[in-house]
């Protein structure tokens, strides 16, 4: 069943302004605890990290973040500064030095708002409401921990979430003090939230609450913001990707640079639940239909996912050589040339193109040439996998047959770690490297909530979800037809397997047949959606989920009387859809 578009946006260009809640933050304060307040995950920081500017902007000195001590990012990314609040140092002392309760130190001031992020945090969640500390608390969730290992294990998740034996399946697979502490933290919780309305269904068959409310994932957009500059970033960075292509498919680079697109998927390696299976088999028949529509259009596909390696491989790092030397050998009988060409029209003489050039010239390039021979196919890694033979993006690879041969219109470039500007071979950063892609495919069969469209869409670039992702179901539900505005949603809900490949095979050949004008304009349409994604738009969200906590901690002093933004709770309809439908969990492969 479609979603229909909420009452809540009337129009893209311009989010409605949401009327304040009533909430005095001049005697509040509010810690943020999470396992990864700074720590860097995939090619983002995490949602402790990304939401921090705005809500110390909303916030202010009230505002204080908890966590891990990690030294290389808080050396790069935090600095370090004395605590504003006397009562807050004077507790970090005492933590220090001894370990107590904050609250200790605020005396006749308990407005405090703890939010806990995850079960690691969870402890502090429920040793503080056992021993009775005034504090509102909130937890949020944004993946349930056996959820998670579930999806891991290649189970039919959705079409068994009322069939599962909670305790049963934790304690198979030895997490079972872990999940315990993870529904101890959501029981305890005043306020109890997940991250997407998919996670919401989840939770509540995993943990036996229903989510108070559903707090969706933003980014800082200011951080992502080029304003008009976003279509020239992705041509320079579009560029570097360029560069890289020509040394790593030299010798077969029989293909037209300006012709041919790039797809990529980045993220964790986890092959199933990230749709790498479905991606890679939409990718075979993808191929088949560029060939038999003898398409001039080749597609060079980024699979960046860490996984285990020992360095790169030499014909990866053969390649970028094989380039600069080519470049530099171009160069100097470029610089030859010009130098002739002006002394002979500073003579008055057209010169003569045959004998511009000397032999010397000629040996040179010709020598350039033969280094250029190839006689193998352009490796599909970027380095040497540890787990060569069982790799299952490297097997499913062997599978379907796409060695990057010159017949092939879609060649596969599988990079098993994360992008740096340091790089030898691909020097450039996730957000360059986003930014001058052409399409991110994230057809994910689990995915609470789904960063990597959301940073494709507030870099103007289009990108492929699904409806089983929570930033898949947010589109749907805030926009009449997301494929306009360049998010392209697979359903893996309602089809099966091969039906969804088939859909996502013909969403990417589409894609492929658009002219450069219209991807251009499509681009456009894309970067529009960012206000929907933007913090300053969805942390209302986590305030509302604050001033309820605070409502139901301190009853006598904070009360919530008009609503603006009612808790959110999944439709019957939604609820009833997602318990009897078919969800296929993988792709039955041909042979």
């Amino acid at each position: 069943m479609r979603l229909s578009r909420s009452l809540s946006i009337t129009s893209l260009s311009g989010l409605p302004l949401w009327e304040e809640e009533s909430l005095d933050m001049q005697d509040l304060l509010l810690f943020e605890v999470s396992w990864e307040v700074t720590n860097k995950v995939g090619g983002i920081y995490t949602v402790i990290q990304t939401k921090a500017k705005i809500t110390v902007d909303e916030w202010g000195e009230n505002y204080i973040m908890m966590g891990p001590y990690y030294e290389h990012n808080f050396k790069t990314q935090v600095e370090k500064c004395e605590p504003p609040n006397q009562a807050i140092k004077a507790a970090m002392d005492s933590l220090i030095n001894n370990g107590c309760q904050l609250t200790d130190q605020l005396q006749d001031k308990p407005n405090v708002i703890a939010h806990f992020h995850e079960w690691q945090a969870g402890t502090g969640l429920v040793l503080s409401r056992s021993r009775k500390i005034p504090l509102a608390t909130v937890f949020t969730t944004h993946a349930t921990l056996l959820g998670r290992y579930l999806c891991a294990g290649n189970a039919d998740f959705y079409n068994n979430l009322d069939k599962f034996n909670i305790d049963q399946e934790a304690g198979e697979r030895q997490i079972y003090h872990r999940y315990c502490l993870e529904r101890a933290a959501v029981h305890c919780a005043h306020v109890f939230t997940t991250v997407s309305q998919i996670t919401a269904v989840e939770a509540n068959h995993m943990l036996h609450r229903q989510p108070d409310v559903v707090t969706p994932n933003g980014l800082n957009i200011r951080k992502f913001s080029a304003m008009h500059e976003f279509q020239n970033l992705h041509s320079m960075n579009k560029a570097k990707i360029q560069e890289f292509v020509r040394g790593h498919f030299y010798g077969h680079l029989d293909f037209n640079l300006e012709k041919t697109l790039f797809f990529f998927i980045a993220g964790r390696y986890e092959f199933s639940n990230k749709g790498a299976d479905l991606f890679l088999e939409s990718l075979s028949r993808l191929n088949y239909l560029l060939r038999v529509q003898k398409s001039d259009v080749t597609v060079v596909v980024f699979f960046i996912m860490p996984a285990k390696t020992n360095n790169f491989n030499v014909e990866s790092l053969k390649g970028q050589a094989v380039r600069k030397q080519l470049w530099d050998t171009a160069q100097s009988v470029k610089e030859k040339f010009g130098k002739r060409l002006y002394e002979s029209l500073l003579r008055g003489e057209i010169p003569d193109m045959s004998k511009i050039l000397d032999r010397d010239d000629f040996t040179i390039m010709k020598r350039a040439i033969y280094a250029t021979q190839r006689h193998s196919f352009p490796p599909v890694t970027t380095h040497n996998m540890l787990d060569d033979s069982t790799d299952p993006i490297l097997s499913n690879i062997r599978r379907i047959g796409l060695f990057n041969g010159r017949n092939d219109r879609v060649k596969i470039v599988f990079h098993p770690e994360f992008l740096s500007s340091t790089s030898p071979l691909l020097p450039m950063d996730y957000e360059e490297f986003v930014r001058g892609c052409h399409l991110g495919v994230f057809p994910s069969y689990y995915e609470p909530w789904g960063y990597t469209p959301g940073e494709c869409t507030v870099m103007g670039i289009p990108s492929v979800t699904t409806n089983l992702s929570g930033f898949g179901c947010f589109m749907e539900e805030h926009v009449s037809d997301p494929s306009e505005y360049g998010i392209y949603i697979v359903d893996r809900r309602f089809r099966s397997a091969d039906e969804s490949c088939n859909q996502l095979t013909q969403f990417m050949f589409s894609f492929c047949q658009q002219s450069r004008r219209q991807r251009i304009i499509q681009r456009n349409r894309t970067e529009r959606l960012s206000d929907l994604l933007d913090w300053r738009y969805l942390g209302r969200f986590y305030m509302h989920a604050r001033h309820l906590a605070l409502s139901r901690s301190f009853p006598g002093k904070f009360k919530m009387d008009h609503l603006n933004l009612a808790p959110v709770s999944l439709s019957h309809s939604l609820r009833c859809t997602l318990m009897h439908s078919h969800f296929p969990r993988s792709l039955t492969m041909r042979t």
